[in-house]
């Protein structure tokens, strides 16, 4: 299908409070919208290019617009590697084909129809003592996640989220932050704290220890996990894959890195980088029935798209046409 026009624009969301995780601190969400346009049909997607895997605004722009005049979702996937910038593309072309055609993405991609799915909310990495201020205002969620900095002070972190927020199933984002050293010294203490999972706690390019680790507290893949290619590096490490869109390049690898996940016995998680409602909206199609969902972008922001998506005790809910798909 011939795309008459591609546009990228940067857009900048203020956050709703300094979001602070091991590798920083920030004040705002950066994103890049790209819009694709056949006649009077439009389609949009969102991006979070995303410093750790070498990626910056202006690079990932420079992909999206060397991508030729013609070319379909299926020819995407090899023009593109996986990442930010074919993740906007993807999200944009499933938008277009189902404004196109007049029926929902979800009926296009032969998925069911969407419901809506409990999500987390994160809680920025801080003192304990904010940390269980932060928990105690968010207590009556009933998942929330935990950034984690890597140190003994990581103990104090969690017994404060979990005085302040008594019943929420809690899960924990080591972000890469962790020795296995610390893991061992951890993992029994979270465990009876009621943790449920630790995401990543090991560097991606250093996560063999995990093979002569006792996982006493389940381990899920981030960093290491990108896309479909990633899986068989991963067993015997992890027990839970997490699908970010920004990662697998896009609503069509997710949905097929998922599908082989699930086949070959990972539990799934779905995830997000730190974006707008129009960054969500597809992974909500892939975050049915998984074991985790963590899709509380638009929750951190203090501004959003026009027509976002809807958060209230239910989860996070399929978006509109309005927003996407």
């Amino acid at each position: 299908m011939d795309i008459l026009e591609i546009t990228v624009q940067h857009n900048v969301f203020k956050l709703a409070q300094v979001f602070t995780i091991s590798r920083g601190s920030r004040t705002q969400a950066d994103v890049l919208t790209v819009t694709l346009r056949k006649g009077d049909y439009v389609g949009q997607g969102e991006c979070v290019p995303y410093a750790r895997y070498g990626e910056t605004l202006e690079s990932v722009t420079e992909q999206i617009k060397s991508l030729p005049a013609n070319f379909d979702r299926t020819t995407l996937q090899s023009l593109l590697p996986a990442g930010a910038a074919r993740n906007a593309v993807d999200c944009a072309y499933w938008d277009l084909d189902a404004k196109l055609a007049g029926k929902p993405v979800w009926e296009l991609a032969g998925l069911i129809t969407p419901k809506p799915e409990i999500t987390a909310y994160t809680l920025s990495l801080d003192t304990s003592e904010k940390m269980q201020e932060q928990a105690a205002k968010n207590a009556f969620r009933p998942l929330l996640k935990t950034k984690l900095g890597g140190g003994d002070e990581d103990i104090a972190r969690i017994k404060a989220v979990r005085k302040g927020a008594p019943d929420a199933k809690i899960i924990v984002d080591a972000n890469e932050g962790w020795t296995p050293e610390l893991y061992e010294k951890l993992a029994p203490v979270l465990v009876d704290l009621g943790v449920a999972m630790v995401e990543q706690p090991f560097p991606a390019g250093a996560d063999d220890v995990l093979l002569g680790l006792e996982r006493v507290l389940p381990v899920c893949a981030d960093e290491s996990c990108h896309d479909s290619a990633s899986l068989p590096s991963l067993h015997g490490k992890y027990d839970m894959v997490n699908i970010k869109l920004d990662k697998t390049g896009g609503l069509t690898e997710a949905l097929a890195l998922k599908e082989a996940a699930v086949a070959q016995g990972f539990q799934v998680m779905v995830g997000c980088m730190v974006g707008s409602s129009l960054a969500m909206a597809p992974a909500v199609l892939v975050a049915q029935g998984v074991a985790l969902v963590d899709l509380d972008g638009p929750l951190l922001l203090g501004e959003d798209r026009d027509s976002p998506l809807q958060f209230d005790a239910q989860g996070v809910h399929p978006a509109t046409p309005d927003l996407w798909g």
